[in-house]
């Protein structure tokens, strides 16, 4: 089982000490969830914080084995302005950890795919108007955040019958910093158009690849993150979804050697790792 850094009540303290740091602190929280916070705000960005699809799958032959520790009970998270969901899928849309984060934080929003509205509301159980639904081309700003939606391909690039994304990535835009949560994506045409106007400072991107063999949806893989990041100029790229489950992973050393090849800063945390201006700065 890969150990925490920081975990439950101490990881609690430190984004409590942080809260008011100059900057913005980024905290992986296993897969393809964060939290950001910056200016005594706080954004959880697709979190999975259960062991919901282990259980789902254990008798499958699909087993979600779990190869990382539980980095922290959703139930102890507090004072969250707004969560995101990028697409349906359960290690993004986790009902076990979204429903203590709603009962804790009462004024929370809650950022989805429009297109999802009404699978979101039945899973989540929630008044049919409480979710923000974006689509690409679409904005919302709260809190002194601005998300701006992006069409993701999972695997393909999936609308419904009013054109609105299925699957989607947000760019996160507050005080002079931008950052692009890709959600589950492969590389489309027109990717690094859409993105490359916005500058961004930190990429999130997955690196489990498209294996069909796991009969699960794919993302890009090591290179195709490091590239990526490349073409839309990040000035870091962290690597996401991976060392969660032990079929649907990927050796992060990978993307580590594919980012130093083409000279792509990059930034590897552990789970319970935070990533922050000033922190970077003195690393470098």
């Amino acid at each position: 089982m890969i150990k925490a850094l920081k975990k439950d009540d101490e990881l609690i303290k430190e984004f409590d000490n942080l809260l008011n740091q100059k900057g913005f602190s980024l905290w992986w929280l296993g897969q393809s969830g964060y939290l950001l916070q910056w200016n005594g705000k706080r954004i959880l960005i697709d979190p999975y914080l259960s062991d919901s699809l282990t259980k789902k799958y254990a008798a499958t032959d699909k087993p979600h084995t779990r190869i990382s520790e539980l980095v922290l009970r959703p139930e102890l998270l507090r004072n969250i302005s707004v969560v995101t969901s990028s697409h349906n899928h359960t290690d993004h849309l986790d009902a076990e950890t979204l429903l203590p984060v709603f009962k804790n934080n009462s004024e929370i929003k809650f950022i989805i795919p429009e297109a999802n509205r009404n699978f979101v509301v039945e899973r989540v159980s929630c008044d049919f108007d409480f979710p923000i639904g974006l689509s690409d081309n679409k904005s919302a700003t709260i809190e002194g955040f601005t998300f701006h939606g992006i069409p993701a391909k999972h695997n393909e690039i999936d609308r419904d019958e009013n054109g609105n994304c299925k699957y989607m990535g947000y760019v996160i835009e507050f005080g002079e910093y931008k950052i692009y949560h890709s959600g589950d994506t492969l590389w489309f045409d027109k990717l690094v158009d859409l993105i490359n106007p916005f500058n961004v400072d930190v990429a999130i991107l997955p690196i489990n690849g498209n294996k069909p063999e796991r009969k699960v949806a794919g993302n890009l893989d090591c290179k195709e993150a490091a590239e990526l990041g490349k073409a839309i100029n990040a000035k870091f790229v962290i690597p996401c979804h991976y060392d969660m489950f032990e079929f649907n992973t990927a050796d992060v050393n990978e993307f580590v050697k594919e980012a130093e090849k083409i000279n792509q800063p990059y930034k590897v945390l552990r789970e319970g790792e935070y990533l922050s201006p000033l922190k970077q700065n003195e690393n470098e």
